[in-house]
């Protein structure tokens, strides 16, 4: 029998999104062009459901892998398959591919959005049900022409927007402080530094450096040093009184659970492209609430689909409470493919309110980013 949301076809283009401007962070720049990965599932009815792959080279995959994982390993778990079967289509996915959590990502949101249009339902109603409608938005200061961000702090005050995040660690220690220093002067008494060094850091000096850091009140200090020093990272956290988030020490649920065991953290970065996958960030959410350690909504480079994937995963979730950075699309990219951009007013992001993700794709602008598509 037929139902449905029974998957007939798959489509994955590779794209590449023009950048409005350079951002710079402790473990590489970003700049002019970024490629990603955008999937398109159709249903037998003729249902779309919509995925995004957002990977970074230097943090952890490319866009070509990930095309190649999506059209080659994963197309053959999904066709004929209904999209409401997420957990078994995902659980194979899994056992036929290593890693490659952009794809896996993507996979999952596309089957979401399917069986959500279908049911007439929204993603973050799958979840679980909807904890909030608004996310507090947190946008971040990393482009090296460093008088265009003060320009872009002006503008974004002037939004509502009160959580801003100073990537720091590709500059010298004096040069940061500078950095901070200007911005905090700029800012009101209701606005919030929140500090991040993307592995910048060497352990070797690092407290001193971060106690210098805490003059300016941070909210916290994320990931100072290197993915696998969590030894280190536990040791700056107690040394210090500002809380530590762990960004790219925590890939995954065993990783949480890892956290969780040490307490090298006091709170962590929850991304659907670093984690896989809808799922799997929301057991990375239930380990670490279990114990009282809140999450942090995360991106990598998303486009419209991924960001509004977050926005329901944030909405669904009631520890992923220091707000989120569901920014990009509008302020990064340089071509929107949602006919209805991800909502951001009054210094946060909004729940759409449509079935399924909610969104619709600008057919004309997607093309202008596609560089192949794979069908």
């Amino acid at each position: 029998m037929t139902h449905a949301d029974t998957i007939r076809s798959l489509e994955v283009r590779l794209v590449s999104w023009p950048l409005k401007m350079k951002r710079r962070h402790g473990v590489g720049d970003v700049d002019k062009v970024l490629p990603g990965v955008i999937l398109r599932l159709t249903s037998e009815d003729g249902t779309i459901g919509w995925g995004e792959a957002a990977p970074w080279s230097v943090f952890s995959g490319t866009a070509e892998a990930n095309l190649a994982a999506l059209d080659v390993y994963l197309r053959p778990l999904i066709i004929g398959r209904r999209a409401c079967e997420v957990a078994q289509i995902m659980d194979a996915s899994a056992h036929a591919l290593v890693g490659h959590g952009e794809a896996k990502a993507a996979l999952e949101m596309a089957l979401y959005d399917l069986w959500g249009r279908s049911a007439g339902l929204r993603v973050a109603d799958l979840l679980g049900g909807v904890f909030r409608e608004a996310i507090p938005l947190s946008v971040s200061i990393a482009n090296p022409d460093f008088e265009a961000d003060l320009e872009f702090l002006d503008e974004r005050l002037a939004d509502g927007v009160r959580l801003f995040k100073v990537k720091t660690g590709f500059l010298t220690h004096r040069e940061d402080l500078a950095r901070l220093e200007a911005l905090k002067a700029r800012m009101p008494r209701d606005a919030e530094i929140r500090i991040d060094y993307n592995q910048g850091l060497e352990p070797y000096g690092a407290v001193a450096k971060l106690r210098d850091m805490e003059r300016f009140s941070p909210g916290f200090i994320e990931q100072p040093v290197k993915r696998h020093q969590r030894a280190a990272m536990g040791d700056l956290a107690r040394a210090i009184d500002t809380p530590i988030l762990a960004d790219e020490s925590v890939f995954n649920p065993a990783e949480a659970a890892d956290l969780v065991a040490a307490r090298y953290a006091d709170a962590v970065s929850i991304k659907l492209m670093k984690a896989g996958g809808l799922t799997a960030a929301r057991t990375i959410a239930a380990i670490t609430g279990a114990v009282g350690i809140p999450a942090y909504g995360g991106t990598m480079y998303e486009a419209g689909i991924a960001l509004t994937a977050g926005i329901h995963l944030v909405a669904a979730t009631p520890n992923l409470s220091l707000g989120a950075e569901f920014y990009t699309s509008t302020f990064v990219l340089g071509v929107e493919i949602l006919r209805n951009p991800v909502r951001l007013e009054g210094g946060h992001s909004h729940l759409p309110s449509g079935p399924g993700l909610g969104i619709e794709i600008d057919e004309d602008a997607l093309d202008r980013v596609t560089v192949q598509t794979l069908r």
